[in-house]
């Protein structure tokens, strides 16, 4: 963990990473516990550009946030990887820790699963995930079967555009331990929507609008859904998905759930002191413009 005794500086990088809320919840953070002169900034950063700026990091920084495209490409960089973090194949943060040298160490963590998980919480309540599909195979895909075998399931349906697509996530399920299903997503496909209903969690990690036509799906249906639906997606804020799922009398959990928790999270490991939620959870509030 690192110092709290003077300022530090952390940032989001990520390629586009101006619509990231990450800023603002880290600076809430930082004000609540009163950790004066702290900074967090979102730096537009691509692939090509990360090895110059993480090798150009001293000890006046405390970490990084990182989003795609970032947090395969970070892992090469890196001193130490944590066993999660290297076994879901995804680091989405970087601490910073000083060695009293002219370089500090760079440890990469995944806080992606424990936002998920304790997402996925709220949305359950005293329910058990026994079953679950997850849309999508990409780096969120990964943490998501991280999270689903910490809530008891083990053996989730994964459904993709390509199944050509899925030997990255095919992997790391391997180094888990776990046993997904692969499946192609059609949404044209009628049994699509029974499929949904019959779960207890779905975990939506495509791209903003890339399952909209999941949500026609579902609406065209008129199926009755009792599960809980994790769209990671916030913006468009309900996205279509979490729009039907509710209609069809679902529980939805937005995307801002996970994010407020694994910043939460990451906030703890950078600055060694237990994160703030409650401001966090009203700053995030006031962003997205939910009533107090």
């Amino acid at each position: 963990m690192s110092a709290t005794s003077s300022p530090r500086r952390a940032a989001v990088l990520g390629h586009p990473v101006a619509h990231s809320l990450s800023p603002v919840l880290h600076r809430a953070a930082y004000a609540a516990l009163g950790l004066e002169g702290w900074t967090y900034e979102a730096i537009d950063t691509t692939e090509e550009q990360l090895p110059a700026l993480v090798n150009g990091l001293d000890a006046s920084w405390a970490g990084l946030s990182l989003t795609m495209p970032l947090k395969h490409a970070v892992i090469p960089l890196l001193d130490h990887v944590d066993p999660l973090a290297n076994v879901v194949g995804a680091v989405n943060t970087l601490v910073v820790q000083p060695t009293g040298g002219r370089r500090p160490t760079f440890v990469g963590t995944n806080t992606d699963v424990h936002g998920l998980v304790a997402a996925l919480r709220e949305g359950l309540g005293e329910r058990d995930a026994r079953t679950a599909v997850v849309l999508g195979a990409g780096a969120t895909a990964a943490s998501t079967l991280a999270a689903l075998a910490q809530l008891g399931c083990t053996d989730p349906t994964v459904l993709v555009r390509s199944l050509g697509r899925t030997g990255t996530l095919q992997r790391a399920a391997h180094r888990m331990g776990v046993e997904p299903r692969f499946e192609v997503l059609d949404p044209a496909s009628p049994a699509l929507a029974a499929r949904l209903a019959g779960v207890d969690v779905v975990v939506a990690t495509l791209p903003s609008r890339v399952a909209d036509p999941v949500a026609d799906a579902v609406t065209a249906s008129g199926a009755a859904l009792t599960g809980v639906l994790l769209d990671v997606v916030y913006d468009p804020r309900p996205t279509a998905l979490s729009a039907a799922w509710a209609r069809a009398g679902g529980t939805v959990v937005g995307g801002e759930r996970m994010l407020l928790h694994q910043a939460a999270e990451q906030v703890r490991l950078m600055t060694g002191r237990v994160a703030p939620l409650d401001a966090m959870d009203r700053a995030l509030g006031a962003a997205l413009g939910v009533p107090a």
